[in-house]
């Protein structure tokens, strides 16, 4: 019997969900992404320690997985690749930050692989600033969509550019482990190699959000002069997996009008990571 996904899902909504982050946490993520900046450590400027511009990864996670254990059915989550990212940074978070996070189903489609399941992850602090909003697509591999499709904005095309620089990072076997604790992320599929087997996988892979992390990380250094605080939006697709131990290759492309493109290579030149950019 074929698995599916009701398209009756969309609209569905879970939080707000109270969060607070501590020092502790920011720093552990930057310390988990290999950061060198004294910034993200700095536990006397004001407002703390500079939170990473990928952190609000963290604190979705939990309502992510709350929204989906309402609205897919457990026995499919090993089946569920995070295939698209959009963020945008309204504001940076900070340490002693008291936050609201929600979560909606705003989209499903029928893909040739599977069913895409797009989340829309809306931040507030305590006063009802916004303080981040997240599309975040997952596609759920060998699943059919029951009943119509129902489509988020039009994606944005990028046109291809010319490389203008290469960052190569070298990852160990040990960093999606590393990644999980720092992050609090906990998935099994990037710690416990006989989960990743049994959801078809060749072995633990890294998170798509580190590799997407260490991506941003490499444009700021590259493209904003070193400074993480000017990010305020991210976007990418994950077009493939990054197993472990590897060396992925992220290169800056087209820069113009405050946004720039990149893209992530495995040691092969196929790329993990197509149609990325940065906005500042």
């Amino acid at each position: 019997m074929t698995a599916t996904i009701d398209a009756g899902i969309v609209g569905l909504t879970v939080g707000p969900v109270a969060c607070t982050v501590d020092a502790r946490w920011l720093m552990a993520y930057a310390a988990g992404l290999g950061e060198t900046d004294a910034r993200y450590y700095d536990t006397v400027a004001r407002g703390g320690p500079m939170a990473h511009p990928l952190f609000a990864v963290c604190y979705e996670w939990p309502v992510a997985l709350a929204l989906r254990a309402k609205a897919i059915d457990p026995a499919l989550a090993s089946l569920s690749v995070h295939v698209s990212h959009e963020l945008l940074v309204h504001r940076p978070v900070r340490a002693g930050d008291s936050l609201r996070i929600s979560a909606r189903v705003t989209a499903v489609r029928q893909r040739r692989s599977g069913t895409l399941v797009v989340a829309r992850y809306t931040t507030m602090d305590r006063s009802g600033v916004l303080v981040s909003t997240t599309d975040y697509g997952s596609l759920y591999r060998g699943v059919e969509l029951r009943g119509p499709e129902v489509s988020a904005d039009a994606e944005r095309a990028e046109a291809e550019t010319a490389v203008r620089w290469e960052s190569a990072v070298s990852l160990p076997a040990y960093a999606a482990h590393v990644y999980t604790e720092c992050a609090r992320i906990f998935n099994p599929i990037h710690s416990d190699v006989g989960v990743a087997r049994a959801a078809g996988l060749p072995g633990v892979i890294l998170h798509g959000t580190a590799t997407l992390a260490l991506a941003v990380s490499r444009v700021v250094i590259n493209d904003l002069a070193g400074d993480p605080g000017r990010v305020r939006g991210v976007s990418a697709r994950f077009t493939d997996m990054v197993e472990l131990p590897s060396t992925v290759m992220v290169r800056g492309r087209g820069a113009a009008d405050g946004r720039v493109a990149f893209d992530v290579v495995a040691p092969d030149r196929a790329r993990v990571m197509a149609r990325g950019a940065v906005t500042s």
